[in-house]
């Protein structure tokens, strides 16, 4: 979380300060309606783009409320902020594709969460390709969506991986389910409801665009980080937990939500969060 939140937050600022040209936030289809850490953690760091961006004081709400997110209180930034959303990178750290290499290695067996889990991917070649094209188009404040295709089943998949390795599955190599875990969901959406998809120059890449009056609350926003740094600074992590899922689902009452958490018992924590670190 600290992370995702604050390193885009800081990072971002010192572009700002240090008048880089074009700045590219990496994010993913988990922000959308967020369940998890992850996903939430990377819509705020979506909102912070945005709010860096060029105009973030005309945006929805009454601007800067202390220059959290300019530190000198004053809007006028040259950088060009966009953030570029899309799935899964095969091969890259953390994909199925290497866990299923060694479990098959290991005679099995393969692990797959639920049999109608399905995730959309893209090569390691096409995200980078795709990623520096939309840093080149985007204006500033722009959220990108990179065309992924069709969403893949991991079952079929872990099938595929197991006879490419010249084995059967469930004959050869055992496929087991192990259950989805807090913070996950089956499918991954693309976009909210309140955002449209719009062409661009590219045909791989598709401009996501928010309805009149639905952009970023700086203000609030500001608020929230607020919020968000004195309870990762308390250590209170189910204050954090609480915080980052209302913010990434971009809920008005951050107050209350605080205060809900320090009142709630110990053993208890926001259900669906998952890991939060």
């Amino acid at each position: 979380m600290t992370n995702n939140v604050f390193g885009t937050l800081n990072v971002a600022r010192a572009a700002a300060e240090a008048g880089v040209e074009r700045f590219v936030l990496i994010s993913t289809d988990k922000a959308v309606n967020p369940v998890n850490c992850m996903g939430a953690s990377k819509r705020v760091a979506e909102m912070i783009v945005q709010a860096m961006s060029r105009g973030a004081a005309g945006a929805r709400g009454s601007g800067l409320s202390g220059g959290f997110i300019h530190r000198d209180g004053r809007p006028e930034v040259h950088t060009r902020f966009v953030a570029v959303r899309f799935g899964n990178v095969l091969g890259s750290r953390g994909s199925v594709i290497p866990i299923f290499k060694r479990q098959i290695a290991a005679g099995g067996p393969v692990t797959v969460t639920h049999p109608e889990m399905k995730r959309y991917f893209m090569t390691i070649p096409e995200a980078v390709q795709l990623v520096l094209q939309a840093g080149a188009i985007g204006e500033g404040g722009e959220i990108y969506l990179l065309r992924m295709g069709q969403p893949i089943r991991i079952l079929d998949l872990a099938r595929e991986m197991i006879r490419l390795s010249g084995l059967e599955p469930d004959v050869d190599i055992k496929i087991e389910f192990t259950g989805i875990r807090p913070g996950e969901r089956l499918f991954e959406e693309l976009h909210t409801e309140g955002e449209t998809v719009e062409p661009t120059p590219q045909k791989d890449i598709v401009k996501l665009r928010v309805r009149q009056g639905e952009g970023v609350d700086v203000a609030w926003l500001e608020h929230g980080l607020r919020l968000l740094a004195e309870a990762v600074a308390e250590g209170e992590q189910r204050k954090v937990r609480a915080l980052l899922l209302a913010m990434g689902r971009e809920e008005p009452a951050l107050d209350r939500v605080a205060a809900e958490a320090e009142a709630a018992p110990a053993e208890q924590r926001p259900a669906g969060m998952g890991c939060c670190t």
